[in-house]
């Protein structure tokens, strides 16, 4: 037998697809999927619970599955640096590890690297990202991660340029840089930073075509949080990336 899984939020999108890899890996076997009816105390006994619910839940299944034991891999979005900080010291009382992953894509994660690299040359920096009618929340974790990130590497540097930021059309801030956010039929999910200098701008861009693109950073992220401890944020953290951390 692989190692056990408990799948909460399983008969969603992401749910499901987590479910499809595992059912196809000898490594993992789902011994558990849990949905909004389910009672929490379904996951218990499993290795690992993965979580692919909804911001308004996610804390809470995270603590129970911690409380049971189990390392948690998390799909969902809205881990603020609050949430974040209230789990920081949860783990630190249990042998438990969890690892958050705002966006499974590889390519989503190289795009934010990238936008981290360059945002320490440029001081005027925006943010449009794109998903699905059906997003309950706004912005996107992957656009509130870049933005934090693109932050850290500008310590010393100052806040970037956001003019009119009175104007609610100006997007919402996140470590200073407007997040613009669209919620669109048709549309898997898009992510665009934009920076202007003097004589010249530069646009990084990342579409996601189909869900196809999450499973070789969703079987890296299952992998990994077997042996997970403490806190873990960001698929690049998992990734030989070749380069230093900001």
């Amino acid at each position: 037998m692989g190692t056990s899984v408990a799948v909460v939020g399983a008969s969603g999108t992401m749910g499901q697809l987590f479910t499809r890899l595992i059912d196809e890996t000898s490594d993992f076997e789902v011994i558990a999927r849990l949905d909004s009816s389910s009672a929490l105390e379904e996951m218990d006994g499993a290795d690992i619970v993965v979580d692919v619910t909804a911001p308004a839940v996610s804390q809470k299944v995270v603590s129970h599955a911690i409380r049971s034991g189990a390392n948690v891999l998390v799909g969902t979005s809205g881990w603020s640096r609050d949430r974040l900080a209230t789990l920081r010291t949860e783990l630190a009382e249990v042998d438990t590890g969890v690892i958050i992953i705002p966006n499974f894509s590889l390519g989503s994660v190289l795009g934010t690297t990238l936008a981290t690299i360059a945002g320490r040359f440029f001081d005027s920096i925006e943010i449009v990202e794109a998903h699905r009618a059906t997003k309950v929340d706004s912005p996107s974790g992957t656009a509130v991660r870049t933005a934090e990130l693109i932050g850290e590497a500008r310590a010393g540097l100052g806040p970037v340029e956001a003019p009119h930021t009175d104007q609610r059309a100006r997007g919402q801030q996140v470590s200073s840089i407007p997040i613009h956010s669209l919620r669109l039929d048709g549309v898997v999910a898009r992510q665009e930073v934009l920076f202007g200098g003097t004589g010249e701008t530069l646009s990084i861009t990342h579409n996601t075509i189909d869900a196809r693109s999450y499973e070789q950073g969703i079987l890296l992220a299952l992998d990994a949080a077997r042996t997970a401890t403490g806190l873990t944020v960001g698929l690049e953290n998992l990734m030989d990336l070749g380069i230093t951390p900001a």
